[in-house]
Formats: C-alpha cells, sequence, structure tokens
C-alpha cells in the first residue's frame, strides 16, 4: 500500500503510466508529465478531473522544467520514450535523444531530491535482441548494427539501464529497472499489433501478417504487468534490481495471435501475409524466476481471458479509434 506520496510519472499519459496512476490516485499526488495529453491513453480513464491527479506539459529533455517536477517527488517512474516500431523507425535521432537526454536529467535531478525513495526505469525486453527465449535478467544484451534503425530504441533504453545502474552505484539513489514484455490491453493506442488486429476484426478487414507469421511472443495482461510495478515502487528487496517482468505462459505466434482475434471478436477478417520490411524479433519469452522471488510477482490472466476483456473495450470505442486508426 502506497499512501500520501507524492508520485511523478514521465510518459504519464501513455498506457502504462495512465493504468499506474489508476492504481495510485485514490489515496497520493500523482503528477503526470507529458509533452501531450490529447488523444492519448489518459482521455479515456475515469481519473480525468480527480482532485489528487495534476498534468504537466512538458519535455523531459527540457532539463529545468523536468527538475522542478523530480525534486519534490517522493517516487518517481520514468516511462518517457517515443514508443512503436514505425515511430523508431521515421524518428530515430529523436527516441534517443528523449530516451537517453531525458534519463540523464531524471537522473541528475534526482541526485538532488532529498525525500526520494524510489526512482524506478522502465527499459525494454529489446535489449535482449531479436531472439530472446526464457531471457532471464542476466541474459546477455544484443547490440544491433547502426545502420539498423530498429535498434534505436533498443540501445537508448540499454544505455539508460547503465545511467540508472550508475547512479544506483556512485550516488545512492534507490533504484529499480523494469523490463515489459508485450503488454497489452484496454487503453492502449498507437501502432501496435494486437491494437491493429483487433480493431481490423471488428471492423471485418484483413489482418496485415509481417512474414510468415511465425514470431514467438509472449503477452502480458496489463493490470499483470502493474501489480509487478507496484510492487518494484514498495519492496525493499526490489532497490538496485532489474526484472523481466511479462508471462510466459501467454506465448503464441503472430499468426496464432491474428486467429484467436479473429475468432473471438468473430470476425470476418482473413489474414493476409506481407513482406517484412523492418529487422523483426524473431522470439521474445522471459524468465520470471526473479521476479517471482523478489517482487512475489505472478501474472494471473490468461490471454483468452484478456484478450476478451480488451476486445471489449475497443469495440465500445471503435467509432472514435476506427476513425483515428485510418489517419
Amino acid at each position: 500500500m502506497i499512501e500520501g506520496k507524492r508520485i511523478l510519472i514521465t510518459g504519464g499519459a501513455g498506457f502504462i503510466g495512465t493504468g499506474l496512476a489508476e492504481r495510485l490516485v485514490e489515496r497520493n499526488t500523482v503528477v503526470l508529465y507529458d509533452c501531450q495529453h490529447e488523444g492519448m491513453p489518459l482521455t479515456y480513464s475515469p481519473i480525468v478531473g480527480h482532485p489528487n491527479l495534476l498534468t504537466i506539459r512538458g519535455d523531459v529533455r527540457d532539463y529545468e522544467a523536468l527538475a522542478r517536477e523530480v525534486e519534490k517527488a517522493h517516487i518517481v517512474v520514468h516511462l518517457a520514450a517515443i514508443v512503436g516500431v514505425s515511430d523508431v523507425l521515421r524518428r530515430g535521432r529523436e527516441t534517443i535523444e528523449v530516451i537517453v537526454l531525458g534519463t540523464s536529467n531524471v537522473l541528475r535531478a534526482a541526485e538532488r531530491n532529498q525525500v526520494l525513495e524510489r526512482m524506478v526505469y522502465l527499459s525494454t525486453s529489446e535489449v535482449f535482441g531479436p531472439s530472446s527465449f526464457r531471457a532471464d535478467e542476466n541474459s546477455h544484451p544484443t547490440v544491433g548494427p547502426v545502420t539498423e534503425a530498429r535498434w534505436t530504441y533498443s540501445i537508448a533504453k540499454l544505455a539508460g539501464e547503465h545511467l540508472v545502474h550508475s547512479y544506483k552505484m556512485e550516488a545512492g539513489l534507490p533504484t529499480v529497472i523494469i523490463r515489459p514484455f508485450n503488454v497489452f490491453g484496454p487503453k492502449r493506442l498507437g501502432d501496435h499489433v494486437i491494437v491493429r488486429f483487433i480493431i481490423n476484426a471488428l471492423l471485418n478487414k484483413d489482418l496485415e501478417v509481417h512474414g510468415d507469421g511465425s514470431q514467438i511472443r509472449s503477452w502480458c495482461y496489463i493490470e499483470d504487468f502493474l501489480d509487478g510495478m507496484l510492487a518494484a515502487l514498495t519492496r525493499k528487496e526490489a532497490i538496485g534490481e532489474d526484472f523481466n517482468l511479462g508471462c510466459a505462459e501467454n506465448t503464441l505466434t503472430i499468426y496464432d495471435l491474428a486467429r484467436r482475434v479473429i475468432r473471438l471478436c468473430k470476425s470476418s477478417s482473413q489474414i493476409r501475409f506481407a513482406e517484412v520490411s523492418f529487422t523483426d524479433i524473431d522470439v521474445r519469452v522471459p524468465r520470471l524466476d526473479k521476479a517471482r522471488r523478489l517482487l512475489g510477482y505472478q501474472p494471473r490472466h490468461d490471454l483468452e481471458e484478456a484478450l476478451a476483456h480488451t476486445i471489449t473495450w475497443y469495440r465500445d470505442h471503435l467509432d472514435a479509434l476506427a476513425l483515428r486508426f485510418a489517419k
């Protein structure tokens, strides 16, 4: 239980930030710092207008504006990043700057914070490269070639991990590193395969699968992931540690995912195969032993149940989302 704290979430208007704020806002002051709020997952949340919720428009690359918020927070959760493969491919320079400079700014300001109890950094499972089967926290990161724009995101997140660890060792900051493995659920927007599949299936449009669809993913429902995040915010054992969070039980190929979405949506959609125009991830499956041991982490939602909940939300918001998706 977290009560009476001031909690700063950078990138807080996004999918994970909104979900975390919903869990914390009743008993804490939650500050969502983001460069954009309109049209973000936050706008679909019932906590908009809550008296304990503060929203601040700001860029994590702006040190002075960011530091004013970091220096008075009891807990800092640093989520801000450019996300989505298509955006990363188009905005490689900005992707690196937002993650690396933004993380450096958060940590510099956190070092001056006299009341800081926890700083959580959200990294990515992509630091393990194109093939990460049962990846644990000691699995070796893989750095892709500079000519492949896909890796700008993961290399920046990996640099952020090293920065966070350095501040823990040299400045004694109470840091935690989290690597999410394919988190999905209601209110996720943007360039995400489950979002595309569900919206197209509800509209009875073709579902586009890259390559032959044999890519393997483990899917983690947002509520399970947030359970792990909250444990990372509260358990003393988490300080100074890094954790992979996902759900290995919900593992299947992208082709099988498309088929399941079509079935659950009762859709007439067909699956269409498209040539892969970017470097893709072949396998992404986490090993969760450390998270279970130190965080008590145990995912509760199987894929069928979680997809059904998610589809219901998208069906309820289909008119607005279909228009947005078509742009």
